[in-house]
């Protein structure tokens, strides 16, 4: 794995002074700082940076590489997507006198939402099972997070990138495809992108450019979050035959999508909660948690045993729908008790405190959190051979994705070249001023931000003739 962030950083401390926001509750919630790409910066330069510094830090043998995916939501171009990636980091590398990469390559991109990156991971797993000979791929998702100035989204920005390779003899990480669970349902409109939004009165009239900002409901969205990565979790269980609440505490690790710092910690509340339900030798726990909650035991239960559907309550003019109340209170006295505290931390907090400093990644949160819980588990000289270790993906509320990974012996080689930590190296902190004017892409005066050895956009084509035409394609150039 591999990692790239800009360098322009938004501390949340100094942005909560600025918009008269409780600081106290945004680094509890949300975390201490996000990033934001400069003028000369996109998806591709961010994807490319991430796979030439996978490649170079290393050693890959491009020549055997079949497969380069791109995972986003933050696409810029509607027809192509990892070919321009590939395109930038091949250039690149026979500049440097390198074997480039191969002509018979896949380059496919992969969209849904923030599980784009898992899903372009998934799938080169399944490219490198299939295809004959020794082919390896490479998966890089890239995104940026933006939000109106003034929404509720507006401290869960983010930007960067995280790539990785995948092989038949992995060196790091094993994925278990064979046990790997999904949940899938339509949820109208839960965080969404409609292009035609751009040409809609009422759409960010406080912004003046054309903008990527996405159009959600967040307590919407927080059923919806609940209720995908659940389905898909407790598939999961039933496909291993394990109890619920066994196979919960027997995770050693647990790294979900972050759209902000304590969203796993409310969803794990909530596995814990209906692990209980499940089952039958845990019933008096649940009592004793239901009784101070002031809800009943059978509530649980019944929601249990329930199969919501959101969209329809919105169809029907619901705008909040909350199918599992009895659940989510017991969930919140559950994160009251030391107990589970100390359980959730052991689970859920390897990489947290790498992953505050960045924001909401899209595609690449959980990669990130994968990528920060490795290196951080390094450090602090943790052995992760023989333990058992799940990753939760997440696209919007319409699918999510249960994947159990596991640590190969030897990982300790590999998580030493993640670099998560040194792509932090070197913020440019924003003041007010320089963030607004960058969050609506004006120029800023004065503004000095040397890229380091990095892709940058060099230009943009204006030509728009009979004969030719790059009217808006971006150039791209590595800056040295």
């Amino acid at each position: 794995m591999s990692c790239y962030v800009p360098r322009l950083r938004v501390d949340l401390q100094s942005w909560c002074a600025w918009t008269g926001t409780n600081w106290d509750k945004v680094r509890a919630v949300t975390g201490h700082s996000f990033r934001m790409c400069g003028m000369h910066e996109d998806i591709y330069t961010m994807a490319a940076n991430a796979v030439l510094r996978l490649i170079t830090a290393n050693g890959i043998d491009t020549r055997r590489i079949g497969f380069l995916a791109l995972g986003t939501e933050s696409s810029s171009d509607n027809a192509v997507g990892a070919v321009t990636v590939c395109g930038m980091v091949d250039r690149e590398l026979r500049r440097r006198g390198l074997p480039g990469l191969p002509r018979d390559l896949e380059v496919p991109e992969y969209k849904h939402a923030c599980l784009g990156g898992m899903y372009a991971l998934t799938g080169a797993a399944r490219y490198v099972q299939c295809e004959s000979g020794d082919r390896t791929a490479i998966v890089v998702a890239a995104d940026i997070a933006e939000y109106q100035r003034g929404s509720s989204g507006e401290q869960t920005q983010g930007a960067g990138a995280v790539a990785m390779l995948v092989e038949r003899a992995p060196a790091l990480l094993a994925l278990d495809l064979a046990h790997a669970t999904r949940s899938a349902a339509y949820r109208g409109p839960d965080f969404r992108k409609p292009v035609a939004r751009h040409h809609t009165e009422g759409y960010a009239p406080a912004t003046q450019r054309p903008s990527d900002f996405p159009v959600f409901s967040g307590r919407y969205s927080t059923s919806a979050y609940l209720d995908a990565v659940t389905h898909a979790v407790e598939a999961l269980w039933r496909r291993l035959g394990s109890e619920p609440a066994e196979a919960l505490r027997d995770l050693s690790g647990i790294f979900m999508h972050r759209p902000y710092q304590r969203m796993p910690l409310q969803a794990l509340s909530f596995f814990y909660v209906r692990a209980l339900a499940a089952t039958h030798t845990e019933r008096e726990e649940l009592e004793e948690l239901c009784a101070v909650a002031g809800v009943s035991p059978e509530a649980v239960v019944k929601e249990l045993d329930s199969s919501p559907d959101l969209f329809g309550s919105v169809l029907a003019g619901e705008r909040h729908p909350n199918p599992y109340r009895a659940t989510v209170a017991v969930g919140t006295e559950v994160r009251r008790r030391t107990g589970f505290q100390e359980f959730a931390h052991t689970r859920l907090d390897r990489g947290a405190a790498l992953l505050a400093q960045v924001g909401n990644l899209y595609s690449a949160s959980l990669p990130a959190a994968l990528a920060a819980g490795l290196e951080t588990a390094l450090d602090s000289g943790e052995e992760l051979v023989g333990t058992s270790l799940l990753t939760v993906g997440y696209g919007s509320g319409d699918a999510a994705l249960a994947l159990p990974v596991s640590a190969v012996p030897g990982w300790q080689h590999a998580a030493r070249r993640i670099g998560f930590a040194r792509a932090l190296r070197f913020p440019v902190d924003l003041d007010q001023a320089t963030y607004e004017a960058l969050h609506d892409r004006r120029e800023v005066p004065g503004l000095q931000v040397q890229p380091l050895q990095e892709f940058v956009i060099e230009c943009t084509g204006s030509e728009h003739g009979p004969g030719f035409q790059d009217l808006a394609v971006p150039y791209y150039a590595y800056e040295y």
